[in-house]
């Protein structure tokens, strides 16, 4: 059966299921479909690929924030709460359904090929978020580049971007201990070298002005494309080695990060302030919405990247246990990495004698601006700079990766006669295009773009396209059936926790992280800069965009077919006939002998059926269908 699916990448034929055995006597009997899409070469190549993929940026720059100035040590407490009512499920959920068929995030809706319009919709998302979340690994090329020199560009002032407010944030102090002079009122130069010299955004007069293209930026934009292309190359054979090194290097230098913070002065000052439990924050709807938030962005359900990686495993591979491994594991690091960082900031804020609150800030800031300006006070100041920025590379790289991945399977797995021998060659098309796109965030004033492309690309349409998946899989493919398959692979069903989770309360906590995050809508700001309505509108279309996919997919499913609307809907709703695991030896039970090119009667009738066949043959599909139903029966 493989060999003749291989067949049918080579060049296209008349439906197999129509074809008798000496119709297909030219076939090549050597083709393997599986060896043709690729699998992982080696054990550990999935977990760490998930692991580099959750564990990234925001685990430095936002996790920490929002747990200060949500309870602090109370934080956890939701954090954990919703980790488990609605990160865990998805994850498993995600990762079930991306290694039972071995497709990807567009392919997979043979499951039930009225919500295709979700693919499509995760798809656009994942694109917007690549074009701008490498323009955020340049800017840490940028800095890291810098940083190979004896002293740091951004330690002192009286350099050309330099203006009269900067004031070098430490320096002799009075016999208080404070610091001589008063710095209210001024600028430090971490924060001058950022805005002024590497962005340049004084160049800029707002978003519907960018300015002048950055050449420094541009070119540290194509060498991180460039880097992303190599290491997807030969798709998950070359990357699933890659993050060997960069899914582990960064926990070597996060440890030494948080080693050499907690020995500094007034680092325990910075730690209590970030876990000092405030019980009081849990009384408050925000803090629950804001945990939940940081679960959903920060494992990535949702953008495809699961679903993808776990469609390159062997159908039997426990994803069951490397999802506990991969969730939790992101939350500990999550809470290692605001050790690591608030101990240095605890140490900044002695240093300055201003509150810890004062030096602590969440995104870019911390990264670009807070965390520099410490390094600057450091002995061998450019030698932690140097691993700082190294680690932030090392973290963006394997989110990147999973980016691109999920966009090149996508379409190879919709084209694969046309696309699958040439997957290189796509891959970097891919990658030039999205280079070209991202330019505008190399000008002076591309950080508005990027702020734009940040809150609307992946805000409240990537709720929509999880809810859609969601209900689409356990209520319209059914929850019995979603089961039945998982214990097809694994070896068991999934207990009443998973099954009350995607059933019931995963849906309504992301319906309420919906709703919510559109009463509390707030304009998009960057600083003291406003967005005009004309860019808010943009962006509110950005995500709109993405979620009429879904109902333009569901436009388009139903057309193809025949019958009346309710006939359609139901012929669309069902998985299509060749929906199953991809190898013919992982096909048991009701999924025997139903790939394309298989004589098997079932599939027959069922083909027939679809597509205009003797009516006589109806008689035989609803016995099909019949026969389904009571194997569910028995299953429950």
């Amino acid at each position: 059966m493989k060999k003749l699916q291989g067949a049918h990448l080579r060049k296209p034929v008349t439906p197999d299921l129509l074809m008798t055995p000496s119709d297909q006597g030219d076939v090549d009997l050597d083709v393997d479909f599986a060896a043709d899409r690729g699998n992982w070469t080696g054990k550990l190549d999935f977990l760490l690929s998930c692991i580099g993929y959750c564990v990234g940026l925001g685990n430095v720059w936002r996790f920490p924030y929002r747990a200060y100035t949500n309870g602090g040590g109370a934080f956890l407490v939701p954090y954990f709460l919703m980790l488990a009512i609605c990160g865990i499920p998805l994850f498993f959920l995600e990762l079930s359904l991306g290694q039972f068929s071995s497709l990807g995030p567009l392919a997979v809706w043979k499951i039930s090929p009225l919500f295709k319009g979700a693919g499509a919709a995760m798809l656009l998302i994942v694109g917007l978020v690549a074009i701008y979340y490498n323009m955020i690994i340049a800017y840490v090329l940028f800095y890291l580049f810098a940083s190979l020199t004896s002293d740091l560009p951004w330690e002192h002032c009286g350099n050309w971007w330099n203006t009269d407010l900067c004031r070098e944030h430490r320096g002799p102090k009075d016999h208080n201990g404070t610091p001589a002079l008063n710095l209210s009122g001024t600028v430090s130069p971490s924060e001058e070298y950022w805005s002024r010299y590497v962005l340049h955004i004084q160049g800029s007069r707002g978003i519907g002005s960018p300015g002048e293209i950055r050449w420094n930026l541009c070119l540290c934009l194509l060498l991180a494309w460039v880097i992303v292309f190599l290491c997807i190359l030969k798709g998950v054979k070359s990357s699933g080695k890659v993050v060997y090194f960069t899914a582990t290097f960064p926990y070597l230098i996060l440890l030494m990060l948080l080693v050499r913070g907690v020995t500094l002065p007034g680092a325990w000052k910075g730690i209590q302030f970030y876990l000092t439990p405030q019980f009081h924050h849990l009384l408050s709807s925000k803090v629950w919405i804001e945990a939940a938030l940081q679960i959903f962005y920060s494992l990535g359900v949702g953008f495809g990247g699961l679903l993808t990686f776990a469609s390159y495993n062997t159908f039997h591979q426990n994803i069951y246990r490397d999802t506990f491994i991969v969730t939790l594991g992101n939350a500990i690091t999550s809470i290692l990495a605001g050790f690591a960082i608030f101990s240095v900031l605890g140490y900044m804020s002695q240093e300055l004698d201003v509150p810890v609150d004062q030096v602590a800030k969440a995104g870019p800031g911390l990264a670009f601006v807070v965390y520099p300006q410490a390094m600057t006070m450091l002995p061998l100041a450019p030698f932690w700079s140097f691993l700082f920025f190294f680690m932030l590379l090392t973290l963006g790289l394997d989110s990147q990766f999973a980016f691109l991945e999920t966009i090149v399977t996508s379409v190879t797995d919709e084209f694969p006669y046309y696309l699958r021998p040439k997957k290189a060659v796509f891959s970097g098309l891919i990658c030039v295009a999205m280079y070209l796109m991202g330019l505008v965030l190399t000008t002076d004033g591309g950080m508005y773009w990027l702020v734009l492309l940040d809150d609307y690309s992946a805000s409240f349409g990537l709720m929509v396209v999880v809810i859609t998946t969601c209900l689409a899989v356990t209520r319209v493919y059914g929850i019995q059936r979603f089961c039945r398959d998982i214990h097809m692979m694994l070896g068991f069903k999934p207990g009443i926790y998973f099954r009350a989770c995607w059933l019931f309360l995963s849906p309504a906590t992301l319906l309420a992280l919906l709703v919510y995050s559109i009463v509390k809508y707030q304009p998009s700001e960057y600083g003291s800069y406003r967005f005009p309505a004309w860019a808010e509108l943009l962006g509110i279309l950005m995500g709109l965009l993405s979620c009429l996919m879904i109902p333009a997919g569901m436009l388009v499913a139903v057309l193809r077919e025949e019958g009346s609307l309710w006939e359609r809907l139901q012929q669309a709703s069902r998985p299509t006939m060749d929906w199953g695991p991809s190898l013919e030896e992982n096909r048991t039970g009701m999924y025997v002998a139903t790939l394309a090119g298989s004589q098997s009667p079932k599939p027959l009738m069922v083909h027939m059926r679809k597509y205009g066949g003797i009516t006589s043959f109806e008689n035989t599909a609803i016995e099909v269908d019949r026969e389904m139903a009571e194997e569910e029966e028995s299953m429950m």
